[in-house]
């Protein structure tokens, strides 16, 4: 049982502030109600009655309650017999409600009896009557399904796994892809750590990347290993990294083709047991392409579904009489890497010159510069993506699908700049390209992914490591087709003829209307109670040059994560955005705290969803935690928002 004492400490934890008299004088009161005499309220309540107890806290508190009014305006207060309007029946539910504000077209009758069916069967605080009527619900059966993850703004069934989408060529995805996977926080002095790998992989990242480096020599046995080089980020070896991948595909061999990012630096003998150690570990399970299969169309995922696939370089490996060459492959690069360096090899495949961390830290970079390098054919033959210098969309789109270029964040805007996102995205409809942010985010910061995905570029990659609004969005593209890494190019990036016909802007118009069991930042379990307030966000590309962020914020809840309310009256305030690129463009949710005076408002919790998947009407939103859970006091936190869609037509 729980005393007034205790359920205060319940209360301070879910984030409600009542004062001592108040509380006591409710808890006196609703004792009564239920027929506890003094003895018994002393002793406490029982979960049942705590719950009942919690509830009725709620309904008091609200000056007006939001499921009234949006059953009043949708179901009317009166009913035709001049009676209030106590039910609704499952036909007038299905037509004011699910075609009308819902906008659900393809929903039956039948559906919606299932759900009411469902509805009754649930237990919810107020008591029942023993005989019930399945073809109605009352008010408190619609709230439950408002708040409901059936109801949820993202369209569940875009949000589910379709395995009948993953048979097209590889190049035709979105892919989840991170940026130097093995550090843990900056890119000069951090750790390298081979959990970061896995974490990265359970968040859902299906393209790693991997810096590979000569190390120390074990006898006489070469040891690769894997850093930010020219810094002092510390040094985890090659060969741990392949293992704990083999480790996840045991544990999950259903799952999509794993990328491999190779920034490979190493010499000669270093590739060599790098070849070695990819094999002897992986086995069956790395992918390991025929010349042959090169001239033809990428595979798909489902073709290489459960398999490691190598991004790295593969020149041309067949000599005049058709065999593959078992000589060093030296090569023409004019490429650069990830970090805008040019590392230059000398003839023995050993380093020759280097950037500092002075230099590092300061964002310079070396002009591009055509060199040398030396392959290992072992490595060289294990490899699919062959990452290559760009010079001009017209020749790269006549290489074989397996060349691929890699562009930084500021070569991907000045690209889009000088007008050429439309051919790129055509380049993009067969040929993998992979962006990365720019050497001078040294702290770790990532970059809008927006304007490389409008273009098609199926490997945006970020640091993972890095929470920032840029990840979340990511999350939210990638919470798509079951989290699985692999979502499909909208039809618009896949078109042969000028798609930018197929953009018409859309009026999407939000109003933020109530939160649900928000929890105090990080999920902490002592702390103030909050002072919530929701940054709504829209992210999208205009003209097809520039990526944009129009961002409004909701009033603060004072002293109120447990049912926080932002609106009034049904003529509070709506945020209205005008996208231009629906196929791309994200919404974005984000909860704070407000900080005290000259304090810093802190994070609670967020939503990104793809405007493609968004549903329109009165809709609940499954809230994040910032390593993209829901796990613990995350379990139930949601909002109540209200959203509609409609096309802007211009006048000619």
């Amino acid at each position: 049982a729980l005393n007034v004492n205790e359920i205060r400490k319940v209360l301070e934890r879910i984030n409600f502030h009542v004062t001592k008299p108040d509380l006591d004088k409710q808890y006196q009161r609703f004792g009564k109600i239920i027929g506890l005499d003094r003895m018994q309220r002393r002793k406490g309540l029982t979960f049942e009655q705590c719950c009942t107890f919690l509830h009725k806290i709620k309904r008091d508190s609200w000056m007006v309650k939001p499921v009234n009014i949006i059953w009043n305006d949708l179901f009317g207060e009166i009913m035709n017999n001049g009676k209030q309007r106590m039910t609704v029946s499952d036909k007038t539910f299905l037509e004011k409600f699910v075609y009308a504000k819902q906008g659900e077209t393809n929903v039956t009758v039948e559906n919606v009896r299932d759900l009411f069916k469902r509805l009754h069967e649930m237990e919810i605080t107020k008591q029942q009557p023993a005989k019930q009527d399945v073809t109605r619900i009352d008010k408190n059966q619609f709230e439950t399904y408002l708040k409901s993850q059936e109801n949820d703004a993202f369209d569940r069934r875009r949000e589910r796994f379709d395995g009948r989408l993953m048979n097209r060529s590889i190049s035709e995805y979105w892919i989840n892809s991170s940026h130097n996977t093995y550090l843990t926080g900056d890119q000069l002095t951090s750790h390298s750590s081979v959990e970061m790998y896995m974490n990265a992989l359970y968040r859902g990242c299906r393209c790693l990347e991997l810096d590979i480096w000569d190390g120390d020599h074990d006898g006489s046995r070469p040891i690769p290993v894997v850093w930010h080089g020219h810094t002092m980020t510390s040094k985890i070896k090659f060969r741990d990294i392949i293992q704990c991948l083999k480790v996840f595909l045991n544990f999950h061999p259903e799952t999509y083709p794993l990328i491999l990012s190779f920034e490979n630096h190493c010499s000669i003998p270093f590739q060599k047991i790098m070849a070695k150690d990819l094999i002897n570990i992986l086995g069956d399970l790395l992918y390991v392409p025929s010349e042959v299969s090169l001239f033809s169309k990428l595979p798909s995922p489902e073709d290489l579904r459960g398999l490691v696939v190598i991004k790295g370089r593969r020149p041309d490996l067949l000599s005049a009489d058709g065999f593959f060459m078992d000589s060093v492959v030296e090569f023409e690069s004019d490429e650069e890497s990830d970090d805008d360096e040019s590392d230059l090899i000398s003839n023995n495949g050993t380093e020759k010159t280097s950037i500092s961390v002075a230099s590092a830290m300061s964002g310079a970079t070396k002009s591009q510069k055509k060199i040398m390098k030396k392959l290992s054919p072992e490595l060289a033959r294990l490899t699919l993506f062959h990452s290559c210098g760009f010079k001009n969309w017209d020749l790269s789109i006549q290489n074989g699908t397996h060349y691929m270029h890699s562009f930084s964040e500021s070569k991907v805007k000045k690209m889009c700049r000088q007008s050429k996102s439309r051919k790129w995205a055509i380049y993009n409809q067969t040929h993998m390209s992979r962006t990365y942010p720019a050497g001078s985010r040294t702290g770790s910061s990532n970059y809008n992914p927006m304007l490389a995905w409008s273009t098609g570029c199926q490997l945006v990659a970020l640091n993972f490591q890095t929470p920032d609004a840029p990840l979340k969005i990511n999350d939210g593209r990638f919470r798509e087709n079951g989290n699985c890494g692999y979502v499909l190019k909208p039809s618009a990036l896949m078109m042969m003829h000028d798609f930018s016909r197929t953009k018409i802007p859309t009026k999407l118009s939000v109003r933020i209307l109530s939160g649900s069991c928000l929890p105090k930042p990080r999920g902490q379990r002592t702390g103030d109670c909050t002072y919530p307030y929701v940054k709504v966000s829209v992210y999208d590309v205009k003209n097809e040059e520039k990526d944009t962020c129009e961002v409004h914020n909701t009033p603060v809840s004072q002293n109120n994560g447990y049912f926080p309310i932002w609106h009034n009256a049904m003529d509070s305030r709506r945020f209205s955005f005008i996208i231009e690129n629906v196929a791309v463009a994200m919404l974005h949710l984000e909860v704070y705290t407000k900080g005290d005076i000259g304090g810093k408002d802190e994070f609670i919790s967020h939503s990104a969803i793809p405007i493609s998947c968004l549903r329109q009407g009165y809709r609940s939103v499954q809230l994040f935690d910032s390593n993209n859970t829901r796990s613990g006091p995350f379990d139930f936190a949601s909002l109540l928002i209200e959203t509609k869609l409609r096309q802007v037509v211009t006048e000619i």
